[in-house]
Formats: C-alpha cells, structure tokens, sequence
C-alpha cells in the first residue's frame, strides 16, 4: 500500500453499495430515456433477450417495453458481443466504439481455440465471413457450413466463435423485439448501422463513463467489467482529475469528483433484477452488492436466476411461473420488507406484463 493509498478516507461497504446503486439508477427511478440511460449505463447485460427489458423497468421512471424494443427496431440500440465476451444491448454509438476498445480481448480469445483452427488465416476468415454476411444476414449454422467449404479440416465451431471474435457481428431483429421471436442472424454493425467503426480509442474515455456508472472502483474492477487487462496506465493518467478512497481492506478506489456518494444509511428500496445484471458482474471484489453468505446463491450449475435486492443487497431470487410471481428470498424478512417487496412486485408486473394478472408468492430458496 502506497503512503497516498494509506491516507485516503475509507468507504464502507454500505457506502460503496449506496454509491453504486446510486449510480446504477437504482436508489430512486430515473427519468431518463431507455436510450440515454443505456448510454449511461455502457449498456445492458443480454445474453438472453429478456433481461433488458427487466434492467430497465428496475430504473426508470415511465419506462414501457415497447421503448426499447422501438429503439431496437430502429437500430438506434443493438445486440452485439462486447465486454467479458458476452452478448450487450448498446446504443448505436457505443457499439461502434466499445467493440473496438475490447477487439484485443476478443482476438486473444481466439488463443483457446488454436487447435481447431489449424491452417486457417485468420485475416482471410474475417475477410470471407464479412462478405457472406453483408450480403446476406446468416444465422451461425449458416456461416459456419459455408467457411468449412473454404476450411473444410478446421473445427465447425471454432470457425464460428472466430468470425464472432474478429468482427462485430450484431444480431439483427426481429432477435431481442419485445413480444417477437426470432432466431439469432448476423450481420456487421457497420453494415447495419449504416456508418463504420472508430479506430480503437484510447480507454480514458470509458474509463471515466465507467466510473460515472459503476464507481468508486479499482483498477482491477474495471478490469472485470471490460474483460481487458493492463488498465492501469489508463487510471494513471486521468489520477490528476480522479479521486481517490480505499476500501475496508485497503484497496484503492478512483471516482469522479463530482459523482454521487448518498450516505450510507440512504434507503434503498427492494428492486427486481433480470439474471445477468451488470450490477453484480462488474466489480472484482462484489461484497458491495453481494453478501460473502450469498455468494454464489443466484445460479445453480449453468442456469442464473432473475435477482431481488432488499436494502440495497442482493436479498433472494424471483421467477414468474405461469400466473405467480415466485419469490424466494435467502432469509427472513420482516414484515415490512416483504410489504415493500410485494409492492415493488406489482408495479414491475405492471409495466412489463400489464395484460397478464399475476398472483405474487414467496417460496424458500433450495440450497
């Protein structure tokens, strides 16, 4: 620990959880626009089409589904592989410029499959894979079968998984439509939006947005929230207008100035959260949201569950079956909260599902 880390002024984890959730948009719902608040955000965990939505419901004040699902229809917000190598909703402007940002995590990605791509130029794979699907949008089935005429000893899934990593590949609707399926084709986001990619930017920009959304955070939180590495120099150069605290084990922690940090006794009313919410994927060290008893309670093998908060922490984990709003929470709640738990159930019955009639049950959690 530095001399300068050792005298910056501690935030508690509560501190560090109202800061967060402030930031978050979900101590009280914005009134923000769903793309301007998916801007904020660097946005929305998608690796289902679902949990979007729900994200925002949790946020915003006035919020409809149909919203962003215009949004996406208009392709002012897309689907596309980002950070942690997984499945966002961006606005148009960010993907075509935090893919680039996270295309060296994606190349080194390609590492893990070097066997099945034997033999295979990697820089003619990306050069064919964009030409088949700016002329016509594929499905990965369809793009793999016609890069296998080209390489027909490679692997057929690590031909896939290196078209996704060399190029933006964003998937286009009706895929993620509110009330529409569809299955998952591909094209370029350039070619879907129209305009090219930036060059790949420098990180200081982002890293200044992450923190306006996710802060106070370590270097290595960032680093978990992006998937990338070597941060550091980054924060060091933007150290002059950052400020800094440690947590209760003497990490440092950079913030914006100006951003919020409520008291840490603020209320924070409960908040139903889809599975996969960045809110509790991207920080290194996640006491901040989630208790050291509940760590690892919102997913069992490969399947996540949709998560409650209850003061500001994660609380339980809730499911719609049928007609019932299941609620499970990890512990006793008292009868306030579940009050309170049962209110913030209805209003998010309300807007997301508001021709459905659902009963609303609390159930207990299997270990």
């Amino acid at each position: 620990m530095t001399k300068t880390t050792a005298t910056a002024p501690v935030l508690g984890t509560r501190a560090l959880n109202r800061a967060t959730l402030d930031r978050q948009l979900l101590l009280r719902r914005s009134p923000l626009s769903a793309e301007a608040a998916v801007g904020h955000l660097l946005g929305l965990q998608a690796q289902n089409v679902k949990p979007p939505y729900y994200a925002l419901a949790a946020r915003l004040d006035g919020f409809a589904p149909e919203e962003l699902s215009g949004l996406m229809a208009d392709r002012e917000v897309v689907r596309i592989v980002t950070m942690r190598s997984t499945i966002h909703t961006h606005t148009a402007d960010d993907c075509l410029t935090l893919r680039p940002l996270v295309q060296a995590a994606r190349d080194r990605e390609l590492t893990n499959f070097r066997a099945g791509l034997a033999g295979v130029d990697l820089d003619r794979l990306a050069a064919l894979a964009r030409e088949l699907v700016e002329a016509e949008p594929r499905t990965m089935k369809q793009l793999r079968e016609a890069l296998l005429v080209e390489w027909p000893d490679a692997d057929p899934q690590s031909l896939g998984i290196a078209a996704r990593c060399k190029l933006p590949l964003v998937q286009i609707t009706p895929r993620g439509l509110w009330g529409q399926s569809g299955q998952v084709a591909l094209t370029t986001a350039e070619h879907w939006l129209g305009r090219p990619a930036e060059p790949t930017p420098a990180p200081d920009a982002t890293v200044l947005r992450y923190l306006a959304a996710f802060g106070p955070a370590s270097v290595k939180d960032m680093q978990t929230w992006a998937g990338l590495t070597r941060l550091r120099d980054a924060f060091e150069r933007l150290r002059p207008q950052l400020v800094t605290f440690r947590d209760e084990g003497g990490v440092e922690l950079f913030d914006l100035p100006d951003a919020p940090r409520p008291d840490a006794d603020t209320p924070a009313p409960p908040r139903f959260l889809p599975e996969f919410d960045n809110l509790l994927l991207s920080h290194s060290d996640r006491t901040r949201v989630v208790p050291p008893e509940y760590r690892g309670r919102s997913w069992v093998g490969n399947m996540v569950h949709c998560t409650l908060l209850v003061g500001g922490f994660l609380a339980g984990v809730w499911r719609l079956e049928e007609s019932v709003l299941v609620v499970e929470p990890f512990g006793r709640l008292t009868k306030a909260q579940r009050t309170d738990v049962v209110e913030e159930g209805q209003r998010m019955l309300t807007v997301m599902h508001p021709q459905t009639s659902y009963d609303i049950r609390f159930g207990t959690v299997i270990a």
